[in-house]
């Protein structure tokens, strides 16, 4: 397969993306990642300002190839953690939601690739007007936070509707996908539980035993959590908060909440205040402001500590047709062995 405007764009050799999921895209996946030809996203959600120029350092260290860091546009400190990207060379910014038009001059000025992600044409054709260099659109069947729009009508909706690059996230995990991807326009695809559903990936054994044993139906979509459309394996957790009364899970929040403030360094009006971020517009509780602030730690129980059962477990539709943890390089060579047959076949048939 020949490079696509994605490759060319960030110096990478194949159009795949290793996104930034929370606990999980530490030093080691985006180096496998990044060593395999993917584009490897370190996810910095869940370090803190020094913990996320050691960890950028540590992939430096480890591997030439390009890579990238994913930042929340909403935080207390995007400031700072922009600033840290173009101190320390980062080749590319993704932000899981639309960064400011003064951030994304800000990086473009240093020459760091900006590229958003967005649920929504309108959301695309904004970041593009603001400068953004690609855009990463992900559809309902994604993990972690997701819209309702599955992603083969989203996708072709944004390829028509701007003019910068588009990578497809929600629902790819092989070969076949990236050749769709392709054929609706876009310059690649993006893959969250596949790469965490590798032996790269740093999630404890018995956690990534629980998705491979998942089916499609064991994926949900919740706003238990904190208010917003969450997709996640169905986890006693979950059952828990969806059952649970405003009061029992102000409490939980509330504990949750002074955890990922000791780690995060955040200051309690700084964790607040990133949760009323997501509160505008929206009607949630209290708890679930405060859950909003710190799903973090709610990932960190699962992914970290192994505690499926106190812990949430974002995930895709695809963990339920996952049923192997290949290394990254394994897994992105058979993408790319995949593709490259399904488009000659499709080829021979014309």
């Amino acid at each position: 397969m020949r490079g696509t405007e994605l490759t060319r764009l960030t110096g990478v050799r194949h159009p795949v993306v290793q996104t930034g999921m929370g606990w999980v895209a530490g030093p080691r996946l985006v180096c496998a990642s990044a060593n395999a030809g993917a584009l490897g996203i370190l996810a910095s959600a869940t370090m803190t300002p020094g913990r996320l120029r050691e960890a950028v350092r540590e992939v430096k260290a480890r591997t030439d190839a390009p890579f990238g860091v994913n930042l929340r546009a909403d935080a207390a400190d995007a400031g700072d953690r922009v600033r840290i990207l173009i101190e320390e060379g980062v080749r590319v910014a993704s932000f899981a939601l639309a960064p400011s038009r003064e951030l994304i001059a800000e990086l473009k000025e240093a020459g760091v690739v900006v590229m958003p992600t967005v649920g929504a044409r309108r959301h695309a054709e904004k970041v593009e007007a603001w400068g953004a260099d690609a855009v990463l659109v992900q559809g309902a069947e994604g993990g972690g936070h997701t819209g309702e729009v599955a992603t083969t009508v989203l996708l072709p909706q944004v390829v028509d509707a701007v003019r910068i690059p588009v990578v497809a996230a929600g629902g790819f995990f092989d070969g076949r996908g990236l050749a769709a991807a392709l054929a609706y326009g876009a310059a690649g695809v993006a893959m969250g539980t596949r790469f965490l559903l590798t032996s790269d990936s740093a999630v404890p054994d018995a956690v990534k035993a629980r998705y491979l044993a998942a089916t499609v139906r064991d994926v949900t979509v919740t706003r238990a959590v904190d208010g917003l459309p969450h997709r996640m394996l169905r986890t006693e957790l979950v059952a828990a908060l969806e059952d649970t009364g405003r009061a029992r899970a102000l409490v939980r929040a509330v504990r949750a909440a002074a955890g990922f403030r000791r780690l995060s360094g955040l200051t309690w009006p700084q964790l607040i205040r990133d949760g009323l971020a997501l509160r505008h517009g929206k009607d949630l509780s209290w708890s679930q402001v405060l859950l909003a602030a710190n799903t973090p730690m709610l990932l960190k129980s699962a992914m970290v500590d192994g505690r499926t059962d106190l812990g949430v477990m974002a995930s895709g539709q695809v963990a339920g047709v996952i049923d192997d943890l290949p290394s990254c390089a394994e897994l992105v060579e058979r993408i790319m062995k995949e593709a490259d047959e399904t488009l000659a076949r499709l080829t021979a048939v014309r």
